[in-house]
């Protein structure tokens, strides 16, 4: 086997700062999903038939197509029908944002519904407004249902923030591309890049299992 790790050693910290712009990009995306989950799954409960549609029409169009080809659709037919031409970057967080708020609006729908009915009847007794009580009563108490099952999606946006380099996005993939491409390797470079990606992904799984323990304990 011809190895030799010492080839990208100079590339290194050109990789490593890939960490940064990755977590950027993830934060963002996911941040832009948690909105658009949130308001997709008051539009699910809602007992308007046409928030009820949208919300439902959403998300079977987004879980139901690659991401890849969302990715792809955004970034390279945006400057087609509207003659902007998108940077990668922004063109990166609408897909996933776009796509990760389908699945998050499923998570939130599920947490609310799995909240105890008599809360909602209580709360509807004593004559509380519907914005106080879903944000004072059954919010909270979703959240503490759903919260490892948030995390695991923000896991899985971390591992598929990869795809973004397909359009040319400085990632930690795509730094281990360039390199690849200079050095004239590709062993190296991209197991270096899958270890950081193992670490980053490992750092939030012991978050997310602390969490769950700690909401094991707190019930």
């Amino acid at each position: 086997m011809n190895l030799d790790f010492t080839r990208i050693v100079p590339s290194i910290p050109f990789i490593l700062n890939g960490i940064w712009v990755t977590l950027l990009f993830v934060i963002v995306s996911a941040f832009l999903g948690l909105i658009i989950g949130t308001i997709l799954s008051l539009f699910k409960i809602s007992h308007v038939k046409v928030l009820n549609w949208f919300a439902e029409a959403y998300t079977s169009i987004f879980r139901g197509t690659p991401l890849l080809l969302q990715l792809m659709l955004i970034y390279f037919a945006t400057p087609q029908l509207t003659g902007y031409d998108i940077p990668a970057f922004l063109a990166g967080i609408l897909a996933f944002g776009l796509n990760s708020g389908a699945y998050i609006s499923e998570i939130i729908r599920a947490g609310i519904q799995a909240v105890d009915r008599g809360q909602r009847e209580a709360a509807e007794a004593l004559a509380i407004p519907y914005k106080p009580m879903m944000k004072d009563i059954i919010f909270p108490q979703a959240l503490k249902n759903i919260l490892p099952a948030l995390l695991n999606e923000l896991i899985t946006l971390t591992k598929e923030s990869a795809l973004v380099s397909t359009i040319g996005f400085l990632d930690i993939m795509r730094r281990a591309q360039v390199v690849s491409a200079n050095t004239y390797t590709a062993f190296e470079p991209l197991i270096l890049a899958g270890l950081i990606y193992y670490v980053m992904v490992m750092a939030l799984t012991i978050l997310g299992r602390r969490v769950e323990r700690r909401l094991r304990v707190s019930e």
